[in-house]
This record gives structure tokens, C-alpha cells and sequence, in this order.
């Protein structure tokens, strides 16, 4: 057999899938600091009073205007006081492991598909 020479592709592969999403390099800010204020909208001027407590109560930046025209905005407001939480997958049987259904068999050689 002959030897096998590497060549290199003379277009790049270009992914379809996130064409859209182009990084520029730049890092995004955390929500409620000064780069990147939390903005919310209310209807009130007593309601943003309350929400200006909150967000200095907790050292947060933010951008809040009052518009009586429109319906209030709080969800930045809410993701801050509630941050998502990681999903923890639940532990699977592994293949040696004794099956689950109490055969006192390995999972392999019982319930396995």
C-alpha cells in the first residue's frame, strides 16, 4: 500500500446551524451592573420608588422608567431576585450494576434493552 498524504480541504466547512450568531469577541456584562443595568418598566411613580429600594437594597444597577401606557415589566427584576438553577440529571443504572428490579442480576443481563 502506498502512503496515505494529508490534504487539506480547499474550502473550510461553514456550520449552518448558528450562522446567525457571530461572536465579536467581547464578553456580555452580569445583569444589574454598570456595564449591563437591569431594565425594567412600571406604571407608577410610588411602584418605581419600590423597585429602586430593591435593586439598591441589593447593589444592583438598573434603568427604570415609568409608563402608564404600557404593562409593567418586571422580569429582569425577577430573574435577578430568582436566578435559574443548573438541572440536575438523576443518576442511570450502569450496565454492571445490579438491576433495579431485584432479580439480583447485572442490569445487562436482566432489564437492559
Amino acid at each position: 500500500m502506498g502512503r496515505r498524504v494529508f490534504t487539506p480541504r480547499k474550502k473550510p466547512r461553514v456550520s449552518t446551524e448558528n450562522a446567525d450568531k457571530v461572536f465579536d469577541g467581547v464578553r456580555a456584562a452580569r445583569l444589574g451592573t454598570a456595564k449591563n443595568p437591569a431594565r425594567v418598566r412600571v406604571q407608577s411613580p410610588e411602584r418605581e420608588s419600590e423597585v429602586r429600594a430593591v435593586f439598591e437594597k441589593n447593589g444592583w444597577e438598573c434603568l427604570v422608567m415609568v409608563d402608564s401606557a404600557q404593562p409593567e415589566d418586571t422580569a429582569e427584576l425577577d430573574r435577578l431576585l430568582n436566578p435559574p438553577r443548573p438541572v440536575v440529571a438523576d443518576s442511570r443504572t450502569g450496565r454492571n450494576e445490579a438491576c433495579p428490579c431485584g432479580s439480583g442480576k447485572k442490569y445487562k443481563k436482566c432489564c437492559a434493552p
